[in-house]
């Protein structure tokens, strides 16, 4: 069938919106009708060369619609039902999916490549050129295939704009600091970065009983933005929030530093951890280039028994936890529709991106005519 989004043909280019050919889906396969796209700083990294890519590749992951076909043997979606969209596509069945860690599912292997675990592609240019999908998505298009364990349903009362968001912004900002910090009552809590990410890692920590969460970010809009989510302060840099934290820790340091700028760059990495003290934790959510190493005192981590700690996807089991998030929503706990700054057509992607390097989004979503 026809299908049209955006695709990045080389790195550091733009992403050019064109019409595509869609395969039907296979097995275990379902077609989405794509409503809403978030614009998520992940996919930027395909376009910068952080990540290993196969080009070309049609951008997005971060997905809401409603499923119009299935292939055979799905069994966990049905025509019709409204879904969002998963960049991990959780088995249940490997040792870490077994271990509650579906997060680091091994289907997860191999899939900046853009192609289906198969390993051919369901996108096609109208001269035939597989094109393939981020993370086996491709939510800049109107329609996708993708496997069914990449597809959660969720209520069909939940705005699409808003179900795309907690398919990964949400659910990773805010496992960042319930599940990878974690976050416990009366934490002195720093955030590096108030993107789509970082404000539900502001969010999480409220939730989970924070005293103070400090959010760090270089754009005053951000800083303004931040009390929205549940910020007690807000600064340009850490050395400005530096004597706040010291007040309020007195002088001992944070006890959980998050990292979610949209991109690793200069020493962030080190300024959150030197501003975590004795057995606090700076939890990385953010992406680099391969190239970027840390440059960490072993004393700091065994005198002071300090952590840095990783964290893919907030840590979560995304098809338990993304129905859990929307109903927080539902309860008026969690905060979503303060995330959306604006909505955008496809034919518009560019001016997205811009928007996104910017700063001029909390999160910015791609809306898909149909």
């Amino acid at each position: 069938m026809k299908a049209r989004g955006a695709v990045i043909h080389e790195i550091g280019a733009k992403w050019e919106v064109q019409d595509l050919e869609l395969d039907e889906p296979r097995d275990h396969e379902v077609r989405i009708k794509v409503m809403t796209s978030g614009l998520c700083h992940s996919d930027d990294h395909f376009v910068t060369g952080d990540l290993a890519v196969t080009l070309p590749m049609v951008g997005g992951h971060e997905g809401a619609g409603i499923v119009e076909a299935v292939g055979p043997g799905v069994t966990k979606v049905e025509v019709g039902d409204h879904v969002a969209t998963l960049f991990i596509p959780a088995c249940g069945k490997c040792r870490y999916c077994a271990r509650g860690q579906q997060y680091i599912c091994d289907n997860g292997a191999g899939m900046e490549h853009g192609r289906a675990m198969d390993g051919t592609a369901r996108f096609h240019a109208t001269d035939g050129t597989d094109v393939g999908g981020v993370t086996r998505l491709g939510t800049f298009a109107n329609y996708l295939v993708c496997h069914e364990n990449q597809a959660v349903k969720v209520p069909d009362d939940i705005p699409f704009e808003l179900a795309c968001l907690v398919s990964c912004g949400v659910a990773t900002g805010f496992g960042a600091a319930v599940n990878g910090g974690p976050v416990r009552p009366g934490d002195v809590v720093l955030v590096a970065g108030l993107g789509g990410v970082g404000a539900n890692a502001v969010q999480g920590a409220r939730i989970a009983g924070a005293a103070h969460v400090i959010v760090v970010d270089p754009v005053p809009y951000k800083q303004e933005r931040a009390e929205d989510f549940g910020a007690t302060a807000a600064f340009g840099s850490i050395a400005e929030a530096r004597p706040l934290i010291d007040q309020l820790t007195n002088g001992q340091g944070v006890n959980v530093g998050i990292v979610t700028v949209g991109r690793v760059d200069g020493d962030i990495i080190g300024d959150v951890f030197a501003a975590v003290g004795k057995a606090g934790r700076c939890v990385l959510v953010s992406v680099g280039s391969s190239d970027r190493h840390l440059a960490v005192s072993p004393q700091d981590l065994t005198n002071f028994a300090k952590s840095i700690k990783g964290v893919m996807y907030g840590d979560c089991n995304p098809t338990a936890d993304i129905p859990g998030l929307l109903e927080l929503y539902r309860s008026g706990v969690l905060r979503l529709d303060e995330l959306v700054t604006r909505r955008y057509s496809l034919e518009e992607i560019n001016q997205a991106v811009e928007d996104m390097h910017a700063g001029r989004n909390i999160r910015g979503v791609l809306v898909h005519q149909h």
